[in-house]
């Protein structure tokens, strides 16, 4: 995937100038303060924002996306969940295993309104490891977790990264050397 000059303003505020750079297979850490266009550039790589000006070629057509915010269906339970996003395509077999690593897998028929916030954090990172997709988008994953659900994730990310690009924005330059990611930097 490549970005070439992306340019967006809100109401004559510059969120994004001249920003470009190439996804490829791996891990590409997008890093800035807060504010400075991160979420909004992923909105635009997705096809929910339209840039002002600017390119994107050769973009994927099936995003496994991990948002801020969780976005699950709080009345249902965690397989629930996944089979809801994935449809026909879950795999059933790898979806428990991967609820297994995550620490999920006894949680059986329990509704996710009574899971903790890094439980939901973690089943939200699975839904977007399970959809079918050709590049994956995580927006700050690791928000919630405590250091060895961290360490888990950031193996689990690592493994996926091996098969298709991940941009992961984060704000912890931690993240970026953990998963020997790529690391674009936004200007403020």
């Amino acid at each position: 995937m490549r970005i070439e000059h992306l340019n967006k303003a809100y109401d004559r505020q510059t969120v994004l100038r001249d920003v470009s750079f190439r996804l490829e297979k791996g891990v590409t850490c997008l890093m800035a303060p807060s504010g400075s266009g991160k979420t909004t550039l992923l909105r635009i790589l997705l096809g929910l924002e339209t840039a002002d000006s600017g390119t994107i070629s050769d973009a994927p057509s099936r995003w496994g996306v991990l948002f801020q915010e969780d976005r699950l269906l709080e009345h249902l339970n965690a397989m629930e969940n996944l089979r809801f996003a994935a449809g026909t395509a879950l795999d059933e077999h790898a979806a428990q295993t991967l609820l297994n690593r995550l620490g999920l897998g006894q949680e059986g028929n329990k509704r996710v309104k009574d899971y903790s916030g890094g439980m939901k954090r973690r089943l939200a990172l699975a839904r977007a490891l399970l959809v079918p997709s050709d590049a994956l988008a995580l927006d700050e994953p690791f928000t919630g977790l405590d250091e060895e659900n961290r360490v888990i994730c950031l193996r689990i990310i690592a493994e996926a990264a091996g098969e298709k690009p991940v941009l992961l924005i984060t704000h912890d330059p931690d993240d970026a050397a953990a998963l020997n990611a790529a690391v674009l930097q936004l200007e403020q």
